[in-house]
């Protein structure tokens, strides 16, 4: 019996056996790990590639869109460059937050996406960026190709999850989010990632 190529006899490791996308820094993948109707923050376990329960989420906040994982980046020297206050990279791949006018309400899918902008996250004094696109084939939001087309309430809603759900009361905050910057920059930042990734992890 003959097998279609590429074909996959076991499971690839989402971040490492997927490529980074059809035409990346623009058009890339995303592995989905939590869905906007999950009160759960599920995580990528980096040694199976399966997703693991991070937590139950402390506070009543949901995440406003899609979220997941951009597949063999990482967020290393290449990447804290482009933010003046980072120290460096968190050493994860790269966060990515897809915008689908469907409810999508499965986790652990992988999708194609535009990259439109970001979120330039610090964390404990690591870059961790949340880059931000749009479904590839989602036709309500197929004229936006910048930050600058979504609505500003997203924005802000996307803002405000990413500063409070790592809260912990009686815990001062560890994280802070400067200004949204456009697809321009974001494509500087996918780029670089997958530049720390392959300097990490090698090309192939």
């Amino acid at each position: 019996m003959t097998f279609p190529a590429p074909f996959y006899r076991w499971r690839p490791h989402p971040w490492h056996g997927l490529t980074v996308g059809p035409e990346p820094p623009g058009l890339v993948h995303a592995y989905i790990e939590i869905t906007p109707f999950d009160l759960v923050k599920y995580e990528l376990d980096k040694e199976t590639g399966y997703l693991r329960v991070d937590r139950p989420q402390r506070s009543s906040s949901q995440h406003p869109t899609l979220y997941g994982i951009i597949p063999r980046t990482y967020c290393g020297v290449r990447t804290a460059r482009l933010m003046a206050s980072a120290a460096q990279g968190d050493g994860d791949p790269l966060d990515i937050c897809v915008v689908s006018e469907r409810p999508i309400t499965r986790g652990e899918v992988i999708l194609d996406s535009r990259v439109v902008g970001g979120l330039p996250m610090l964390d404990g004094g690591e870059a961790d960026d949340k880059i931000i696109a749009i479904l590839a084939t989602d036709s309500f939001w197929c004229a936006v190709d910048d930050i600058s087309g979504l609505p500003e309430a997203l924005i802000e809603r996307l803002r405000h999850y990413f500063e409070t759900y790592k809260l912990v009361p009686d815990e001062p905050p560890h994280v802070s989010i400067g200004p949204a910057y456009g697809r321009e920059h974001a494509l500087e930042v996918v780029t670089a990632a997958m530049e720390d990734y392959i300097e990490a992890f090698g090309a192939e």
